[in-house]
């Protein structure tokens, strides 16, 4: 067997611990109030129950079809919550859901409820559309998590028998791949877990597949009995929404459905790096570009068109009718974090860390129990979280992402360690030999200040590999109290020594407030800034001010100060400055009237992005206009 392609390991999710700090409370609210709350919806709209087969036709409610996606979500966030601390209540629950799961499998090995108990004659007759694989990629993630978590092989061993059932339907010469991509790289998981190379060989078929001519998601809808052509009319956009207009080796642009092109080039990355396939790897690499420097937002969100739920064009990126699905924001993650195991360049971890802090975390209320679909960079007041969709992607998949937070902090190479995410706990691994235990104390992203304590039985000689964020440009590092000045490389400040147990390392991040500019292209924020400090993409809210917060202009020249407000939105930092706003006199009775300069001083309060709608509900702009 190959060696892979990935230069990195994360660290296991069991052995990290995230305490304290920012992270540190947004988990523990995923534990007590997310989960559960996720888990009460699934169980109430019938979700859960609908493993149980009993549905007849005539019946109200009947089982979707990807609802399995969205208790095969829970099961994940679940699994991994036990695997960083124990809960007695919860593993009951858990296993009672993997056994109704498990007891829903046919004689043959499928399992997805719709097409079991609705719709039995239609399986696998529409796989662009009905979301049968793309069901099936979530419970096999769900089953290698419960596997990790729990030792059982209940659910473990159904999609071991589904995978392969799924193989001979689809393997080697037998056509057909999902419109909606997450089978890729559920696949290369089992693949991992098992060393079975017939779950990467067909995931590798899946990937390969897509695009070619003639086009199977034609002949598959002629085989229905439909036009072709009038059945890619209804959709939104051709074959280029589920990412099959060319072979993806010949893609050079993000396109389509964001949520399943970031789960497609999560696919293909862990291909490449299983595979060693090069053109897979490069095409990875166009495909980033594409979607990070040219499609994305400055909260880290992608997919600007509400119609298709779809990456358009370069530099459309309009605010206020923007999409910026949650899914999408935590699969650019999923994507990021793949690449950075593969190459460790700190331009992945920045848009990790980007849209964590501020496209992801936007998706759930401080109370762990709303959640956004859409994330606006504008809105008038009428947008707010909900405690529930119909199409429930996103608040599971907040639950599992969250959860599973300590795989993205760590990873070890032979003789590195590398720090990607700076959050208050510790994690563990194997580094040249060793365990090796590292420490934070911070209260980042609030304060640029972390402290590192290496643990280790004995003296080892490895290097700390500590990423430099790229809105950074002035930090100092530390050793034992005395100045140390590392090289950088691809953005990791490289300290390597012979590290006793107790060493620390001081590192100092400058990070003052900065208004951001968006490139030329994007017509939208032309003449406007945005307000961020470190990784925190900052807004106005309606509650704070008395101006209307859309037509607030901030002055090149004003000053913006940082302060910690411990009773805001749980302890937050603040920006406060001097904005200008026009005068509401003299406009009674008139739509239009002659330029005036005349304006009113107003005081500005930004909030972080994450953390709006959570109070008052009311107006909210992120982008502002220069004075």
């Amino acid at each position: 067997m190959s060696v892979p392609l990935r230069r990195l390991q994360p660290f296991e999710l069991g052995n990290v611990a995230v305490e304290g700090g920012f992270w540190g409370a947004r988990l523990q609210t995923n534990r007590r109030a997310t989960i559960p709350h996720v888990y009460r919806k699934c169980k109430a709209t019938g979700r859960i129950d609908a493993f149980r087969l009993r549905w007849r036709r005539g019946q109200p409610n009947p089982p979707h079809i990807f609802w399995d996606s969205d208790v095969a979500k829970w099961i994940e966030a679940a699994s991994y919550a036990l695997t960083t601390q124990r809960s007695p209540q919860l593993a009951k629950t858990l296993e009672e859901v993997v056994d109704l799961v498990a007891g829903a499998q046919q004689a043959d090995g499928y399992l997805n409820v719709h097409f079991t108990a609705v719709e039995p004659e239609k399986r696998w007759k529409n796989l662009r559309d009905w979301h049968e694989l793309y069901c099936a990629g979530h419970l096999i993630e769900a089953a290698v998590a419960h596997h990790q978590a729990t030792g059982s092989r209940t659910l473990l061993a159904a999609m071991i028998r589904y995978a392969d059932y799924i193989g001979s339907v689809f393997g080697r010469g037998k056509g057909g791949y999902p419109g909606h991509e997450e089978i890729e790289l559920a696949l290369v998981k089992l693949y991992r877990l098992t060393g079975e190379r017939r779950y990467l060989a067909l995931s590798k078929c899946f990937v390969d597949r897509r695009g070619r001519r003639p086009h199977f998601f034609d002949a598959e809808a002629a085989a229905r009995g439909e036009d072709p052509a009038a059945t890619r009319a209804r959709r939104a956009g051709d074959y280029d929404n589920c990412q099959a207009h060319l072979p993806v080796r010949k893609q050079a642009e993000a396109v389509g459905h964001a949520v399943r092109a970031m789960y497609l080039y999560s696919g293909m990355a862990d291909l490449a790096a299983e595979t060693h396939d090069a053109g897979l790897l490069a095409a990875c690499r166009r495909l980033w570009n594409s979607a990070t420097t040219r499609r994305m937002y400055v909260i880290g969100g992608i997919g600007s068109a509400r119609h298709g739920e779809r990456l358009t064009r370069d530099y459309d990126l309009p605010n206020e009718s923007a999409y910026a699905e949650t899914c999408a924001a935590i699969a650019l993650v999923f994507f990021a974090h793949r690449m950075l195991q593969i190459d460790p360049d700190r331009g992945y971890a920045d848009v990790m860390e980007r849209a964590l802090y501020n496209g992801v975390l936007s998706g759930v209320s401080l109370d762990g129990r709303k959640f956004f679909y859409v994330n606006p960079l504008a809105s008038a007041g009428g947008h707010h979280r909900q405690d529930w969709f119909g199409c429930a992607c996103c608040p599971t998949n907040l639950a599992r992402l969250l959860a599973s937070l300590g795989l993205y902090v760590y990873s070890a190479a032979e003789a590195n360690v590398y720090v990607h995410l700076y959050a208050a706990g510790e994690g563990s691994g194997e580094v040249a030999g060793r365990r090796v235990t590292i420490a934070q104390e911070t209260r980042y992203p609030w304060d640029g200040r972390v402290r590192i304590t290496v643990g280790l039985d004995t003296p080892c000689r490895f290097a700390l590999m500590l990423r430099i964020p790229g809105w950074c440009r002035k930090y100092k590092v530390s050793v034992n109290g005395e100045r140390v000045r590392p090289a950088v490389r691809k953005g990791y400040a490289r300290i390597a020594r012979r590290w006793r147990g107790g060493d620390a390392v001081a590192l100092s991040l400058d990070m003052p407030v900065e208004r951001i500019v968006a490139h030329p292209g994007v017509a939208e924020d032309a003449g406007r800034v945005a307000i961020q400090r470190g990784p925190i993409v900052y807004c106005l809210e309606q509650c704070d001010h008395a101006a209307d917060v859309r037509s607030i202009r901030l002055p090149d020249k004003a000053a913006l100060t940082a302060r910690f407000d411990r009773k805001l939105l749980g302890g937050v930092v603040v920006i406060g400055g001097a904005g200008l706003a026009a005068s509401p006199a003299g406009w009674k009775g008139k739509l239009y009237r002659p330029l005036s300069g005349k304006r009113r001083k107003v005081r500005l309060k930004a909030i972080p992005y994450c953390l709006w709608d959570n109070r008052a509900p009311g107006a909210m702009a992120v982008w502002l206009p220069r004075a």
